[in-house]
């Protein structure tokens, strides 16, 4: 693999999850087949990222919410210039969830889902206002 940013992003993941040398390599060897990462292709680092984000140590709790559907309800919330009480707000009036963390992989979904909607319906209305100015 000749993609340095690929590298690092491989080199990122390994640090935040903690990965011994020894786990990082064995998964190297059994995900795509290689003994280090620059011997990755295109489709041999798609599936090792697949492999992380699927795999347990991106789930974040048992229901299955993974470190990646966190990371994106945030930055939605964010889009949408939420704070932290706002988007707590939101979860606990429509999911009974006064976190994120609590959310299950399959309520994670649905939130990103509303999140974007409203995003949506948010920026038709500035469209609107900017139309009528």
């Amino acid at each position: 693999m000749r993609d340095k940013k690929k590298l690092a992003v491989i080199h990122i993941v390994k640090k935040e999850l903690g990965l011994s040398e020894e786990e990082y390599r064995n998964i190297l060897k059994k995900v795509a087949g290689v003994e280090t990462a620059k011997d990755l292709d295109e489709e041999s680092f798609k599936k090792l990222m697949h492999y992380f984000v699927r795999s347990r140590y991106y789930q974040l709790n048992p229901l299955g919410l993974t470190l990646k559907q966190k990371l994106f309800i945030e930055y939605l919330a964010k889009e949408l210039n939420w704070d932290k009480m706002h988007l707590s707000n939101f979860l606990h009036k429509y999911y009974h969830k006064s976190r994120i963390e609590d959310l299950s992989r399959k309520e994670a979904i649905k939130v990103i889902e509303s999140l974007k909607i409203i995003k949506q319906h948010q920026k038709g209305k500035e469209d609107e206002i900017c139309r009528k100015n």
